[in-house]
C-alpha cells in the first residue's frame, strides 16, 4: 500500500509531505483547489510521460517521491529481487521533472529506466479515473476489463509470446517463398562469383607479396650489375673498402700502443671492418640468389592482372578478394537447399499456429466462464446504482483465424440492456451520459475488488451521479476500502461522508502566487467540509445536522 508521498515543486504545490492511511481514504476540496493534483503527481512517480509544464512557475524541478509498503506484496517483492532493487522490504519510487522537460526516474534510491518504473508501478497502484468512461467505448478496454477481473494477464502474456513466435516464423517462411525465385538467381550468380574467386583462389596478404615479387623480378639484372659493383669496391677488386679499413686498423692498433686513450677509436675502426666483412657476405650470398626468370616473371605479372580484374568487377581492393571469397561463400551456405528451407520453415510456423490456437483456445474457454461471472456481478451493481431492470452481458465471440492476433482469438464486447423489454445493445449505444457513468463505475469496482494491487484509486468516477445513487457509490468503496487501500477524489458529500479517512485540499492565493495543501481532518472539520459540500459557502446548522447524519449512517 502506498504509506506515504511528498512533492515539491509541482503544478501549483510547492511543498506536500502526506502520511497516506490505510481503507477508504477520500479527497476533496472547492472547485478548482487541485484536488487531483495528489494523483497526477503520484501518476508521474509511477512513470506517467511529463512535460515541463510540471515544473511549478520559478522552480528549476519538481520532485516527487512515493514510498510504499509492500510486505504483502510478493509480485513487488518478487520484481524488485530479480533486478537486484531489494532494499530491506522498502519500495521508494521517484521522479525528478526538469524545467525543460526532461526526467529522471528512481527505484530505491538507484537510476532506472522509466519502462521499469512503470512495470513495478502496475504492481503497487491501479488508477480509475473519469476518462475511463470514454474509454469504455472502445472494444479493446472491454477484453482489457474482463482479463483484469479474471486474473488472466499470466496467460494473455503466453499468448501474446505464442502468437507473436507465429508471426515472426510465418514471414520469414512467406518471404522465401514468395522470393524463390530471386533466391535462386542469387545462387547461380554466387556460384559462378565463387568460381571465379576459387580459380584464382588468393590467400590472404598474397597479394602484397606478389607485388613485392613482381618489383623485384622486373629490376633483377639491374640488381645482379649493381651488386657486382658494390661487391668490387667493398671487397673483390683493387684497394678495396676492406683493404683500407684494414690499414687504418694497423696504424690505429700502432699509435694506441703509443697511447692508450685511442682504444675507444681502434675498437670503433676494429668494428667497422667486421661489419664490412658481413655486408659483403650478405651482398655476395643476395647476388648469388638473384636469377633472371621470365617464366617466374610472367606468372607473377599475370596473376595480378587477374587479382585487378576480380577486384575491379566486385568494386573492392585486391587485398580484399580473398575476404569476399569467405563472405559469399557463407552467403551461398545461408540460402543454398531453397525448397528443403521453405519447407522447413513452413513446418515451423505451422507448429508455431498450432501452439497459438491451444493456448487461445484454453484463454477463451476461461474467459467464457468469467465472462458470465462479471456479467453477475455487474449488473447486480448498476441495479443498486438506480438502474433497475437493467443488464450487462459480457460477450466473447470467436474471431476467425485470419482476425487472431496477440490478444487470442476472441472479440469481447460489453452489452446494456437500460431497461426491460428493450433489447441488448453495444455499450457504445447507451445514449445516456449518467448511464455510461454509473456503467463504468461498476465496472471499475468489480475489476478493481478482483485486482491483486493493494492501493486502487479512484480519480471523480462519480462524475454524473448524485442524490441516492451517490450513497450507494461512497456505501460501495467504503465496503472496497475494508480490504484494500482505496483513495478516492470526490464532489460528492455522500461519497465523502463514507471515507474511513479525508484529506482535505485548499488553494491559496497571494499577491505573487498561489499555493496548494492538503490537510487530514479530524471529525469535527470533516463534518464542516461536508457540510459545505451540501450547502456551498453558507452553512447553517441544518446542513450541519445533515452532514453528521451522513457520517453517521457509515459502517465498518
Amino acid at each position: 500500500m502506498l504509506s506515504h508521498i511528498n512533492i515539491s515543486n509541482f503544478a501549483i504545490v510547492e511543498s506536500l509531505d502526506l502520511d497516506i492511511p490505510n481503507k477508504l481514504c477520500v479527497i476533496t476540496g472547492e472547485t478548482g483547489a487541485g484536488k487531483s493534483i495528489m494523483i497526477d503527481a503520484l501518476g508521474l512517480a509511477l512513470g506517467n510521460r511529463a512535460d515541463s509544464g510540471s515544473v511549478r512557475h520559478g522552480a528549476d524541478k519538481a520532485d516527487i517521491l512515493a514510498s510504499f509498503d509492500i510486505e504483502t506484496n510478493n509480485a513487488a517483492q518478487n520484481w524488485l529481487n530479480q533486478h537486484d532493487l531489494d532494499e530491506d522490504g522498502e519500495c521508494i519510487l521517484r521522479r525528478v521533472i526538469n524545467k525543460d522537460g526532461r526526467s529522471r526516474s528512481y527505484i530505491n534510491g538507484r537510476p532506472t529506466p522509466m519502462s521499469s518504473l512503470k512495470t513495478l508501478g502496475e504492481m503497487l497502484i491501479s488508477i480509475h479515473g473519469q476518462h475511463e468512461h470514454q474509454a469504455l467505448l472502445k472494444k479493446d478496454t472491454h477484453r482489457h476489463l474482463l482479463d483484469q477481473f479474471s486474473g488472466l494477464n499470466t496467460q494473455v502474456k503466453q499468448v501474446a509470446d505464442t502468437y507473436n513466435q507465429w508471426q515472426q516464423q510465418q514471414k520469414a517462411y512467406e518471404k522465401i517463398r514468395d522470393n524463390a525465385k530471386e533466391l535462386n538467381d542469387r545462387v547461380d550468380l554466387l556460384r559462378f562469383q565463387l568460381g571465379e574467386l576459387e580459380a584464382l583462389d588468393l590467400q590472404l596478404n598474397e597479394f602484397s607479396q606478389l607485388e613485392k615479387e613482381h618489383k623485384r623480378l622486373s629490376n633483377s639484372e639491374g640488381l645482379i650489375n649493381q651488386g657486382h659493383q658494390a661487391l668490387q669496391v667493398l671487397s673483390l677488386g683493387e684497394n678495396t673498402s676492406l683493404d683500407t679499413v684494414a690499414n687504418i686498423l694497423q696504424l690505429v692498433t700502432e699509435m694506441q700502443q703509443q697511447d692508450e686513450g685511442l682504444s675507444e677509436t681502434k675498437e670503433l675502426v676494429a668494428s667497422a671492418e667486421i661489419q664490412l666483412q658481413e655486408a659483403g657476405n650478405n651482398l655476395q650470398h643476395y647476388v648469388e640468389s638473384l636469377n633472371i626468370d621470365p617464366e617466374r616473371y610472367q606468372w607473377v605479372d599475370q596473376r595480378i592482372a587477374s587479382a585487378h580484374q576480380l577486384a575491379r568487377k566486385h568494386h573492392v581492393t585486391p587485398n580484399q578478394l580473398p575476404e569476399l571469397q569467405q563472405t559469399l561463400a557463407e552467403e551461398l551456405i545461408s540460402i543454398e537447399g531453397g525448397d528443403e528451407k521453405i519447407e522447413q520453415l513452413q513446418t515451423q510456423a505451422a507448429a508455431s499456429q498450432t501452439a497459438f490456437l491451444e493456448k487461445a483456445q484454453i484463454l477463451s474457454k476461461k474467459r467464457q466462464q468469467q465472462g458470465k461471472k462479471l456479467s453477475k456481478i455487474i449488473t447486480k451493481q448498476i441495479q443498486t446504482l438506480g438502474m433497475p431492470g437493467a443488464a450487462v452481458t459480457v460477450i466473447v465471440s470467436p474471431l476467425p483465424i485470419e482476425q487472431a492476433n496477440a490478444n487470442g482469438i476472441d472479440s469481447v464486447e460489453f452489452h446494456v440492456q437500460t431497461n426491460p423489454g428493450q433489447p441488448s445493445k453495444p455499450l457504445f449505444k447507451v445514449a445516456s451520459g449518467g448511464e455510461l457513468s454509473r456503467i463504468s463505475l461498476s465496472i471499475q469496482v468489480a475489476c478493481a475488488a478482483k485486482s491483486n494491487v493493494a492501493t486502487l484509486i479512484f480519480d471523480e468516477v462519480d462524475v454524473g451521479i448524485g442524490g441516492a445513487v451517490a450513497q450507494v457509490v461512497g456505501e460501495l468503496l467504503r465496503k472496497l476500502g475494508n480490504e484494500n487501500q482505496v483513495i478516492c477524489v470526490t464532489h460528492l458529500p455522500q461519497v465523502a461522508a463514507q471515507g474511513h479517512h479525508h484529506l482535505h485540499v485548499n488553494k491559496q492565493t497571494s499577491k505573487d502566487s498561489t499555493y496548494t495543501g492538503i490537510n487530514t481532518l479530524s471529525q469535527d472539520e470533516k463534518v464542516t467540509e461536508i457540510a459545505r459540500m451540501l450547502g456551498g459557502l453558507s452553512i447553517t446548522e441544518q446542513t450541519l445536522a445533515h452532514a453528521r447524519e451522513l457520517i453517521g449512517e457509515t459502517q465498518g
